[in-house]
């Protein structure tokens, strides 16, 4: 990622966190909506504990731009854990939909083009380790069964 696309995701992430709730409802509603079976994946979820999970784990992606090698065994873990949960690949193109989504309702004038590009690419790195590492751990599953 470039230094202006860090500083997007910083500068946009701000402004999100100023409705921080109201976005994440948002998101989970949008979320539901194009894709009715992620809803069955929270089905016994809290969903206000859910979204702040959310909003944690999209606070710790920002604060670790300049160093996301070091996110990396975070998010493989976070991989491994989904796929227990039923997550599967297409949710995770789901979410990427839904949360851009959300960003460009919440920020409004502040949603541009680039702020849309760089939130993609960082959704995409982000959600592509944890895919790999949650394919990874569902074809060992299958292995060892």
């Amino acid at each position: 990622m470039t230094p202006e696309q860090k500083r997007l995701i910083r500068e946009t992430w701000e402004r999100v966190g100023a409705i921080g709730d109201a976005a994440a409802a948002l998101f989970y509603e949008r979320l539901f909506e194009i894709d009715p079976t992620a809803k069955a994946l929270f089905a016994g979820a809290d969903m206000t504990t859910q979204r702040g999970k959310l909003l944690q784990a999209l606070a710790l992606v920002v604060a670790s731009l300049d160093r996301l090698d070091g996110l990396v065994p975070t998010l493989e873990e976070l991989g491994r854990r989904h796929v227990t949960y039923g997550v599967r690949k297409t949710h995770y193109r789901s979410v990427g939909a839904a949360l851009l989504w959300t960003f460009e309702r919440g920020l409004g004038d502040a949603w541009t083009g680039e702020a849309e590009d760089a939130w993609a690419q960082a959704y995409a790195l982000v959600s592509g380790i944890m895919c790999e590492a949650g394919a990874q751990a569902a074809a060992a599953d299958r292995s060892s069964a």
